[in-house]
């Protein structure tokens, strides 16, 4: 799944991504993702050690210490101050679309190249040790479009089109090969009648505000 809700922005300044909290919308969020997979044992629970995951993962799975995998961690963007003004909606609301090449940066930041270098090893990693039967990963937007690309396709490719809304849950089956189940589900929203938005246009629409 991905953290529930967070806010990135004050007054138009971005705020540390490494550190900024669940917001209250963020906490129900989470809140109603624990309702929906209450009942469900997890063997373990994986974050990416950033304050949003480990967060949710506690509302979610309150009975399992979350693990922390750096490798995990959202794609990095770069100083936004130094992207042309002109060119900065572009760079928001273009940044997740369509199969992404891989050196594409994401705003101005770290490639899709370098993501997938550090996540899909971990993945491996994760999917070839047999101590578990079910895991729950609670991550990051970019990062769950990687692990769900690979699972579709079985290669590198991004597809920049799935989308991943706040506390959404994503079923996979993983083994000799990979069943997608499910995607995107937000158990708060379940027919995503609360807006057509995508979540860097949110950003770009926060942003700007």
């Amino acid at each position: 799944m991905r953290h529930a809700q967070v806010s990135y922005f004050e007054d138009g300044r971005p705020l540390r991504p490494e550190v900024v909290p669940l917001t209250e919308a963020g906490r129900k969020q989470a809140a109603a993702a624990a309702r929906l997979l209450e009942g469900i044992v997890f063997d373990r629970v994986i974050t990416s050690g950033l304050p949003r995951t480990l967060e949710t993962a506690r509302i979610v799975a309150p009975s399992v210490e979350p693990e922390a995998w750096p490798e995990l961690r959202e794609i990095e963007s770069g100083r936004l101050d130094e992207i042309p003004e002109d060119e900065l909606e572009a760079a928001f609301v273009g940044a997740w679309r369509d199969v992404v090449p891989e050196d594409t940066p994401f705003l101005g930041g770290e490639t899709i190249r370098s993501l997938l270098d550090r996540v899909l090893p971990a993945v491996d990693r994760l999917v070839a040790d047999p101590s578990w039967d079910v895991v729950l990963a609670v991550l990051h937007g970019g990062v769950n479009r990687a692990i769900l690309s690979h699972a579709l396709t079985g290669g590198r490719g991004l597809l920049g089109n799935l989308e991943q809304s706040p506390a959404c849950v994503n079923v996979l089956d993983v083994g000799d090969d990979w069943v997608v189940r499910a995607v995107n589900h937000t158990p708060y929203d379940p027919t995503h009648l609360s807006g057509r938005l995508r979540t860097m246009e949110e950003l770009w629409r926060e942003f700007r505000a």
